[in-house]
């Protein structure tokens, strides 16, 4: 379906603007008045690598007038084979100065904002008000749900794209004309289940084909031209060289637009949700990490166990393995709490799922207690093989 343009048109064009622009200006759906909307629009990119790319690049070239670009990473010489708004020069530069100025040399008429920052839940509601548009370029789950549901919350439309090998999807999320991204993938998939592109690798010019298909989308709903992909999720065989289109329905039992939303908020972990960890967390687990089962036989023959619950309280007072005791991972992470373990006793920790107590695991290794371990699935394990007496949550 159409959709009215996104931001009204700028009061006019300067003749350095009709001489740049003077290819849109002679297509009538976009012409003086789409120009001039493309002038007054801000879009927020949020990531300078494989599709931030190609987006930042055209987005510059069509003639938006504000381009915003998140990214805290630095240029590494990994990125070069697919990332083409950075060059050698920049290797080891951050992506967003980088990123500017190359737009700079497009485009010198766009006022280009650095947000040389990592987006968390902290700061993605005040950077977002500031823009019309969204265009995600990231590459994680954990960020993709936090950008939908801030785009969600903030009442915000974004353009989406996502790259894999030869594979590539897009679509456009906007809750007040159809469905978000938790309306087409509910739950995060379960850790390792699927690679990122630095695991499983990527087509470099999968990203034009992907990015450009997002500027796309992004100059149609500002401009009002066309039908935009609210709804349907394009997807993208660069092998087979085959496009398909499915149609993706608002899902009334969303957790976040559906009738009855259970996410009212940012998340307070989304790393946790999507069951993420950090590469210290990972290599802390090798050889540390026991099941829920092991635990209840360790309790059952008398182990001396320290049992450590690195949840927060108002998830202790929902269920808790018994011999627990409560200390939130943020308390570990700070040392703040490192005195209250003992040298003594094995150290045992868990939290809903194991992520958390991953990350905890790390630091408290690095703090000298080496024979520390954590439990495999937490306390959902817990809940499923020992204890199903226990409340879920």
């Amino acid at each position: 379906m159409a959709l009215p343009p996104l931001v009204e048109p700028a009061a006019e064009l300067s003749i350095d603007e009709i001489r740049r622009y003077s290819r849109h200006l002679i297509i009538p759906d976009v012409g003086m008045d789409g120009q001039k909307r493309l002038k007054n629009a801000k879009v927020l990119v949020v990531g300078a690598g494989g599709l931030g790319s190609p987006a930042l690049l055209y987005l510059a070239a069509a003639g938006v007038g504000t381009l915003g670009i998140v990214d805290f990473d630095t240029v590494d010489e990994s990125n070069l084979q697919r990332q083409v708004i950075h060059g050698v020069s920049d290797v080891g530069r951050p992506k967003a100065e980088s990123a500017a100025a190359s737009i700079a040399e497009i485009n010198p008429l766009v006022n280009v904002v650095i947000h040389n920052t990592a987006l968390d839940r902290d700061n993605v509601k005040e950077i977002f008000s500031q823009y019309d548009l969204i265009v995600d370029g990231t590459d994680n789950f954990a960020t993709r749900y936090m950008v939908n549901d801030a785009a969600v919350l903030l009442g915000k439309p974004y353009v989406w794209g996502s790259i894999y090998r030869f594979d590539g999807q897009a679509s456009v999320f906007w809750e007040e004309h159809g469905p978000c991204y938790r309306c087409l993938y509910p739950e995060p998939p379960p850790p390792g289940m699927v690679p990122s592109c630095a695991e499983g690798g990527v087509l470099g010019v999968l990203c034009a084909s992907i990015g450009s298909i997002q500027v796309n989308e992004a100059i149609k709903l500002i401009t009002g031209i066309g039908e935009p992909l609210v709804g349907k999720l394009m997807v993208y065989d660069a092998l087979e060289m085959e496009y398909r289109k499915i149609r993706v329905r608002k899902d009334p039992n969303c957790a976040l637009c559906g009738d009855n939303p259970t996410v009212t908020d940012l998340l307070e972990d989304y790393e946790d949700f999507c069951g993420a960890v950090s590469d210290e967390a990972q290599e802390a687990t090798l050889d540390a990490t026991i099941t829920a089962r092991e635990l209840k036989d360790w309790q059952d023959a008398g182990k001396d166990v320290f049992l450590v619950d690195v949840r927060e309280p108002a998830e202790y007072e929902i269920n808790r393995i018994p011999g627990s005791v409560l200390i939130p991972k943020g308390e570990i992470l700070s040392g703040e709490a490192l005195s209250r373990f003992p040298q003594d006793r094995q150290i045992v920790l868990h939290c809903k799922s194991g992520v958390r107590s991953a990350e905890a695991l790390a630091a408290i290794k690095a703090a000298g207690f080496k024979d520390a371990v954590h439990v495999q699935g937490g306390i959902v394990s817990w809940v499923n093989t020992v204890d199903p007496s226990q409340p879920s949550y």
